[in-house]
């Protein structure tokens, strides 16, 4: 099987040429490489879809529900009434794709690694805050913690895994469906010169860079698919014959990278790949209404977007004058209410969603899903209104801001059509209102814009977040907490109250409380409005209609190209 599927694809690896795709394969096309194949390290969409066909954790998600869970490499699973032991019994005769048995050593074993290696580049933080009490290995924890308190906090009983936290965490259960919690090849792991999971070498892998480790150039998991081979443009995956559990119908995938769009459509058009990822909504018109082509739409979106006011812009080469005199900013200069509310009823939403979004878009009324707990829809929206927008500006600062003006520099992520054209509608209604305001727009690289703004040298940056675990609490505390925020650079926005609510939110696992609290979160951070939330978009794919399974099974939580576990998936 191995060599057909060489010889049918040998000519991938140059980019340009195809071939149609046999029945007992699937093909994806994107734009994306694969960055590494460590569950440990992973943190990017690309990396998670062959993760979660490779590694499987001790839950999955059942069904389309993404609040709801079913058993995975878990049989079953009870909590201490005191909320801070959970315990697993494990499933048998489970095989890696080495062929080496799971055991409870190897849970064991994923879980410490992953308290471990915990760098500030990776996922671990959120398991740490769970298990240890803090995200990161900063001097004091290293102080606190050594290999015991973490080997205390995972252990082996009988055969089940017993994990127990450093205090109630209701969204505990919900972690362990990201990836970082994937259970590996103890055996394997140390066979090839990883972490040798004793006190002997937990230092040297304390915070330890994975990006280039043994385990992500030879992955050995529990899940449907085991690695073939993997380069920089072409990963290739095998059905795994010892699979425990239900065998997957497609024999071969193969991600491929091809940079440019038109060529992605064109495999596409000719049955040469089975999922592309066509670069836009606008590009949708070249594939739809083709034979063998379809289109699905309508898919529930999973990420919330915002232009970040930052409240204390820390690099003064880009405040202009540094003054409010027409020729820049202060480093405060979104600490006014009043130019933050004024920005936002400056955006124009409809126009965005009509013309960026295609008319597939929803204006929400906080930083939420709405399928999410707390989500609140009665919260009033911040929509076009030149008139309100005026009165707020002519009473920010005084005054000062209306009589003189302002410039601010603003940078885009490159080739981001949709970000560009975002900023465009800000710029063009904020400079209609009065000719003093100047935004300028510029491209940058995405590597350098997120660095800048996540240091707080930026003073106005669009980005979003993909939630990393189905939980309120994830996107909530991202957008609103003071301290406790990935977003915390790029805000540098401070209410006591909004993270009170948040803090009192996370210690009850009352979901009601819950979602009464987020509500809150909700109201107050719309009479404080520290960023203009955008509409969100309306999900889509393309695929090649002889692919079945998708429609049936998509959970918008699911990683990568088809929302869906690989072994779900069919070609007829």
């Amino acid at each position: 099987m191995k060599k057909k599927l060489l010889m049918a694809f040998g000519a991938l690896g140059l980019g340009v040429a195809f071939a149609a795709v046999p029945n007992n394969t699937l093909l994806i096309m994107s734009s994306s490489d694969i960055p590494t194949m460590d569950p440990a390290q992973a943190y990017d969409t690309a990396s998670s879809e062959p993760l979660e066909n490779v590694y499987e954790s001790l839950i999955a998600y059942k069904g389309k529900s993404i609040t709801q869970n079913e058993p995975a490499l878990a049989t079953d699973w009870k909590i201490s009434t005191d909320g801070k032991k959970y315990t697993f019994n494990l499933r048998k005769n489970v095989k890696f794709h080495t062929g080496n048995a799971f055991t409870c050593e190897d849970a064991e074993y994923s879980f410490e690694r992953v308290l471990v290696t915990n760098n500030s580049d990776s996922p671990a933080w959120f398991i740490s805050s769970a298990l240890l009490g803090f995200a990161y290995w900063d001097d004091d924890a290293k102080a606190k913690i050594g290999y015991a308190q973490i080997d205390k906090a995972v252990e082996c009983n009988n055969g089940a895994l017993v994990l127990t936290l450093a205090g109630k965490d209701p969204a505990f259960l919900s972690k362990l469906l990201y990836t970082a919690t994937s259970i590996i090849d103890k055996k394997h792991a140390v066979s090839i010169g990883e972490w040798s999971g004793t006190a002997t070498d937990f230092k040297a892998f304390l915070e330890k860079d994975l990006n280039d480790s043994e385990l992500n150039k030879k992955p050995s998991g529990t899940g449907a698919y085991q690695v073939v081979s993997r380069d920089a443009n072409k990963a290739v995956f095998k059905a795994f014959a010892g699979y425990w559990g239900t065998k997957a119908t497609i024999d071969n995938i193969i991600i491929q990278k091809v940079d440019e769009a038109a060529t992605r459509i064109l495999a596409l058009q000719k049955g040469d790949a089975d999922f592309v990822g066509v670069g836009s909504r606008a590009n949708l018109k070249q594939v739809e209404g083709v034979a063998g082509v379809k289109v699905i739409d309508g898919l529930p979106s999973n990420s919330n977007t915002a232009i970040f006011l930052n409240q204390n812009i820390k690099d003064p080469k880009v405040l202009g004058s540094g003054k409010l005199d027409g020729k820049g900013i202060p480093f405060n200069f979104f600490t006014d209410i009043n130019v933050r509310k004024g920005f936002s009823y400056a955006f124009d939403s409809k126009k965005y969603i009509d013309e960026v979004l295609l008319g597939k878009g929803k204006q929400l009324t906080m930083a939420l899903i709405e399928s999410y707990l707390g989500y609140d829809k009665t919260i009033p929206l911040y929509n076009y209104n030149p008139e309100r927008a005026t009165k707020l500006l002519k009473a920010a600062w005084g005054g000062q801001l209306w009589a003189n003006g302002f410039q601010i520099d603003m940078n885009y992520r490159a080739n981001s059509i949709t970000s560009q054209k975002a900023l465009e509608i800000l710029k063009a209604n904020l400079e209609k209102l009065n000719p003093k305001f100047k935004l300028n727009l510029s491209a940058k690289p995405w590597s350098e814009l997120l660095k800048d703004a996540d240091t707080s040298k930026l003073p106005m940056v669009l980005g979003g977040w993909l939630p990393d675990y189905p939980d309120s609490d994830n996107i909530l505390r991202t957008f609103y907490h003071s301290t406790d925020s990935a977003f915390k650079g790029r805000l540098n926005f401070n209410d006591k109250q909004i993270d009170q609510l948040i803090e009192q939110a996370y210690s009850t696992t009352d979901n009601a409380k819950r979602a009464a609290l987020y509500r809150l979160v909700g109201r107050r951070a719309y009479d404080l409005q520290p960023f203009i939330n955008l509409p969100q978009a309306v999900g889509y794919m393309t695929i090649r209609d002889n692919i079945k399974g998708v429609e049936e099974n998509y959970n918008q939580m699911i990683s990568g190209s088809f929302g869906v576990y690989w072994k779900d998936l069919s070609k007829q």
